[in-house]
């Protein structure tokens, strides 16, 4: 006889979703996409509408819209009346692109970033040991102090000395200054591949991982094509790609100025591209070439790569591309850096970073 086997039950968490839900997690995604173009994400999302009946009669897009606007995710109260996402929807972007690529954190201590180091910090540990001077009052064990006069000194005559003192230690919080760069020349969005939404993605589960996890660490992001320059968290959903070539070399150097800036023992720079450096900057002309490693380009990168080094700066590079002389200058230089290198598919892209972040967040460089 046949019998059942039973398995628990797991609902599919989009039927406990709303309609508006649902449609919701489409529109995000489309507005990354469009680079925060509420009237390109909305269009779009009414064209998979007629093509996979995404709503019904009961729910249509036009209360979908509605319920947007009244919910606080887009307003068009601005002189020209169009559509613009607000604030709210900024932080609905970066929440759901943590989700997508980190999963579901836990909730747990603000700033809880262990190292192997102990020292001043806020978690006591159960080491102990003797007292040195410019331990604070709080450090000092009471109970193994007041066990330790008593064994020195007896109960009669009782007395405490700065040799009885026992101190507990604390574990040792450390703190990053981390600086993303992301790559927006023009070939992040050639041969029929999207590199720049997944890198978007990255950068705003990144910078909501710190915010949420690591309060104390810094992120800057940075993007460079013919220049570079410094942009907001909150402007990454409106990021876009360029008629640029690749200045390498003014992203390192506008990441190493950042850092100059910060007072924290620990200094990192991720950089996110497609391609070799392909452009310097002199004066107020580029110097230009695609074809192949320009020397003249690529000893100023490799220079910029050892003086990262020097300051103990390291580089992590995080090549989205396959082409095996492309994949060599990155080894030259990580090799001149003494940083990593990743050759990443898009899929995989996140999970290196958080992985490599957290990696280095624990070093004393």
């Amino acid at each position: 006889m046949v019998g059942h086997r039973f398995t628990k039950f797991v609902p599919d968490p989009d039927q406990e979703k709303s309609d508006f839900e649902k449609l919701l997690d489409v529109f995000l995604q489309l507005l990354v996409i469009t680079a925060g173009d509420v009237s390109e994400a909305l269009s779009w999302l009414n064209n998979l509408d007629r093509q996979y009946g995404m709503t019904g009669d009961g729910y249509g897009m036009g209360d979908f819209i509605e319920d947007l606007k009244s919910k606080g995710y887009i307003t068009d109260e601005n002189p020209e009346g169009k559509f613009e996402i607000t604030a709210k929807s900024e932080q609905k972007i970066r929440t759901s692109a943590l989700e997508e690529i980190f999963g579901k954190l836990k909730k747990g201590k603000r700033g809880d970033h262990k190292t192997r180091f102990g020292g001043l910090g806020d978690e006591p540990t159960t080491d102990r040991r003797e007292y040195r001077f410019g331990d604070t009052l709080e450090q000092i064990s009471m109970t193994d102090s007041l066990r330790n006069a008593q064994i020195n000194h007896g109960v009669d005559n009782f007395m405490m000395t700065e040799g009885d003192l026992e101190v507990r230690e604390n574990e040792y919080k450390t703190q990053t200054s981390t600086v993303l760069m992301i790559d927006i020349s023009h070939s992040m969005i050639l041969y029929g591949e999207d590199r720049i939404t997944p890198a978007k993605k990255v950068a705003m589960a990144l910078a909501e991982l710190i915010q949420r996890k690591y309060p104390k660490d810094n992120l800057d992001v940075i993007v460079f094509g013919n220049d570079a320059w410094q942009i907001e968290i909150r402007d990454l959903p409106y990021l876009q790609v360029g008629p640029y070539h690749t200045n390498t070399v003014a992203g390192l150097e506008l990441a190493m100025d950042l850092l100059r800036r910060r007072k924290t023992a620990n200094k990192q720079i991720f950089m996110i591209t497609d391609g070799k450096p392909t452009c310097l900057k002199q004066g107020i002309k580029y110097y230009k070439n695609s074809f192949g490693l320009d020397s003249k380009i690529l000893n100023k990168t490799l220079t910029l790569a050892r003086q990262c080094r020097k300051l103990k700066i390291p580089v992590t590079t995080f090549m989205i591309a396959s082409d095996p002389y492309l994949q060599e200058f990155v080894r030259e230089f990580t090799k001149v850096n003494n940083g990593n290198a990743y050759y990443s598919s898009l899929k995989g892209l996140g999970d290196l970073i958080f992985e490599d972040y957290r990696r280095n967040r624990r070093k004393k460089f």
